[in-house]
């Protein structure tokens, strides 16, 4: 089993906040649905060809301390949590395991079912839910807003179409997509700074996240060897092989541990919305804005 970090520094949210926060209504980035490789066809799989991948993700060491949320700007958020708050998200490590680890088969795979229906992701008391999820390439996002005050989304791809849009109220829901593969895409709030999530695009339906124990399970995989892949925002990324054979499970288990801290995600820089021409410009790092 391999382990690889990523590093890249992180773009300034403060950046981000300057003009994304005030980019009206639910446009400023538009679904995704152009500009990139159309999904694979559908495949007609035969339930007696396949089996399961079930596993876990451990965690070794000491799990950094949970760091509570300053939510003392927004007290209607604060309030959702009661008198201590919540905590961070960023690590979660209970009993052992890993949560929020996006798995998935990263070799091997020869095309699979198309996408049906859409993968939700909902803002509420401040905090987006799933933190970390998957979706196909091509299969729809709908973004929820539960808070009955501003939020906005941007998520800042690097192979795909990004996207930065505004949700004034609650009840506001937005549909988005990514085009192609790619993991893992990043999304942020800039009006609540410490909002975020990943999600994971790719382009069959052999995927997961680990729970809050740091288990998960990959079902209905055809027959056959794959390269299986995890990845976590602070720890980095995992290989291992796995061989499916039909109606059984195939057991795996990933090892991280707390001296593999460190691993960034790479994320792109903010992208915002330009109010002079209605269009999305990057801000980089020196502040000069591009496309």
């Amino acid at each position: 089993m391999r382990s690889y970090r990523w590093h890249k520094s992180v773009a300034l949210v403060a950046a981000g906040m300057v003009a994304a926060c005030g980019g009206g209504g639910d446009g400023g980035g538009g679904s995704d649905t152009a500009g990139g490789a159309a999904p694979e066809a559908a495949v007609q799989i035969d339930p007696a060809t396949v089996g399961t991948i079930s596993g876990m993700v451990n965690f070794a060491g000491e799990a950094p301390a949970m760091t509570p949320v300053d939510m003392s700007g927004e007290p209607d958020c604060a309030a959702g949590y009661g008198g201590d708050g919540p905590m961070s998200n960023t690590v979660l490590a209970s009993g052992g395991g890993l949560a929020n680890v996006f798995v998935y088969l990263s070799e091997g795979v020869s095309g699979g079912p198309a996408a049906s229906g859409s993968v939700p992701l909902n803002q509420e008391n401040c905090r987006y839910e799933p933190h970390v999820f998957g979706v196909q390439s091509g299969q729809d996002i709908a973004i929820t807003n539960s808070d009955n005050f501003l939020h906005n989304i941007n998520a800042s791809p690097t192979e795909n179409r990004g996207f930065n849009i505004s949700q004034p109220r609650a009840g506001i829901t937005s549909t988005q997509s990514f085009s192609v593969a790619e993991v893992m895409v990043p999304i942020r709030c800039d009006v609540h700074g410490w909002m975020n999530a990943y999600v994971g695009v790719v382009d069959h339906p052999y995927f997961a996240a680990s729970d809050a124990t740091g288990n998960f399970s990959i079902g209905n995989v055809p027959a056959g060897t794959y390269t299986v892949t995890a990845w976590h925002e602070e720890y980095g990324t995992m290989t291992t092989s796995v061989t499916v054979t039909a109606q059984s499970t195939a057991e795996i288990a990933f090892d991280y541990s707390a001296d593999m801290a460190g691993a960034e995600v790479p994320m792109n820089e903010p992208l915002v919305l330009h109010h002079e021409s209605d269009g999305i410009h990057r801000v980089s790092l020196n502040g000069a804005a591009g496309r």
